[in-house]
């Protein structure tokens, strides 16, 4: 049995080959870039290509994208390109392979302005029947990736699971306020209680996916660590999330006083994960109270596998004004 991971060389796909690895599981890496953990260098965009490379393989794991940090550097057919037709030919190629598990990596983003309610209304609880509102090119595609899924599914009877992947990259956050008013990991660890997951965690639900997708057939999954709140916290949560913590994990006060570190004000969202743990199995291990007790400990915010895969970035320039342009 041979697992095809595409976007090899990116966070994901390499947190992916390392631990098929670990595992001893024989893997095949693909990505337009070289790394050490791409088998092959090509495009997904390129059908031929992904024909050579789909012989044999078992369960794919889509993972190659461009994402949000790409929308102000790249055009949208670029997006379309990768995301739809890329996605198109994976799909294709695994049917005619006869491929058993197929996993499409998709993103929190495809909620997009139904991520934030009015002013004065509570936060968002944000499930899997939540309707996806995408708001630029990126949450455009990966919603239609998702909908080529299903149809593959319905009309080809491919087994698909669709993860829709909260945060999980280290790089600093593209927001000028968040990082002036935030040290980076005080805003990475706020983020686990509502908008945030390790990527030692969105592996595990690959693989859960992957094991499950036979018998489920088709389903769309929120990846995210698992929320501290409940429903009835949303109204104050918008007007004053510390207060909240404290009450759902107390523990974190006197971690967090030691440090110098404060919590958001506000929250407008929280994405939870109840529907992947309970259909997958899937049991992720990081979450805020976790963390918490980590860093008491010494630790940090990552996991070990997330120190080992580091940072990547966007792009090959730098720029001034933050980790990536910003598309208003």
């Amino acid at each position: 049995m041979t697992i095809l991971v595409t976007g090899s060389a990116g966070h994901l796909g390499e947190a992916l080959m390392r631990t098929l690895a670990a595992q001893g599981r024989a893997a095949v890496g693909i990505d337009i870039l070289s790394s050490p953990w791409t088998t092959h260098v090509g495009s997904i965009a390129e059908r031929a290509f992904v024909k050579r490379h789909m012989a044999g393989i078992d369960t794919v794991f889509h993972a190659a994208t461009l994402h949000k940090p790409h929308v102000a550097t790249h055009a949208r057919q670029d997006f379309i390109d990768t995301n739809i037709t890329g996605t198109l030919n994976l799909l294709e190629e695994a049917v005619a392979a006869g491929v058993r598990s197929f996993v499409f990596t998709s993103t929190t983003s495809v909620f997009g302005d139904a991520l934030v309610p009015p002013p004065d209304a509570p936060a968002a609880w944000i499930t899997e029947a939540v309707t996806p509102v995408p708001k630029n090119i990126y949450g455009v595609t990966k919603a239609a990736a998702e909908d080529l899924c299903a149809l593959f599914h319905r009309n080809q009877k491919l087994p698909v699971i669709v993860l829709r992947t909260s945060r999980f990259f280290p790089e600093a956050d593209d927001s000028a306020t968040a990082r002036e008013t935030f040290a980076d990991a005080n805003l990475k660890t706020n983020e686990l209680v509502a908008r945030r997951v390790d990527v030692e965690d969105v592996v595990s639900a690959h693989l859960a996916g992957a094991e499950r997708a036979p018998s489920i057939g088709f389903a769309k999954y929120i990846i995210s660590a698992t929320t501290p709140f409940r429903p009835d916290d949303l109204a104050e949560l918008r007007r004053d999330a510390p207060s909240v913590l404290a009450r759902r994990v107390p523990q974190h006060v006197a971690e967090y006083a030691r440090r110098g570190w404060t919590m958001s004000r506000t929250l407008d969202r929280v994405y939870v994960n109840d529907r992947a743990r309970t259909e997958l199995g899937w049991q992720p291990r990081h979450d805020f109270a976790t963390v918490v007790a980590r860093l008491a400990a010494g630790g940090t915010w990552q996991s070990s596998l997330a120190l080992e895969i580091g940072k990547k970035g966007y792009h090959a320039e730098v720029f001034a004004d933050g980790p990536f342009p910003v598309d208003h």
